[in-house]
């Protein structure tokens, strides 16, 4: 299923994936730091929500409490238990 979740307190002003199952595919941001970005999307390629968050969730961005890698595990996370609702 395809999801569309706006960010907060990120360069990046909203993240696009697809879910299928438990697992990642298709993601893209829009706006944040280009490269970065593309290659993050390229490394969660397959990987399960779960495995994701345990990499990536709670990782901060400089001054702020949050980033774009954060940012998608919350989002992954929401979109993964709207499906189980």
């Amino acid at each position: 299923m395809k999801y569309t979740y706006k960010t907060n307190g990120t360069c990046s002003s909203a993240i696009d994936f697809e879910l299928e199952g438990n697992v990642i595919h298709g993601v893209s941001f829009t706006g944040g730091c280009n490269g970065n970005l593309k290659a993050l999307s390229a490394l969660v390629e397959g990987m399960t929500v779960e495995e994701y968050e345990i990499k990536c969730k709670g990782i901060s961005c400089g001054f702020r409490s949050t980033s774009c890698s954060d940012q998608l595990a919350l989002a992954l996370r929401q979109a993964l238990d709207n499906q189980k609702a």
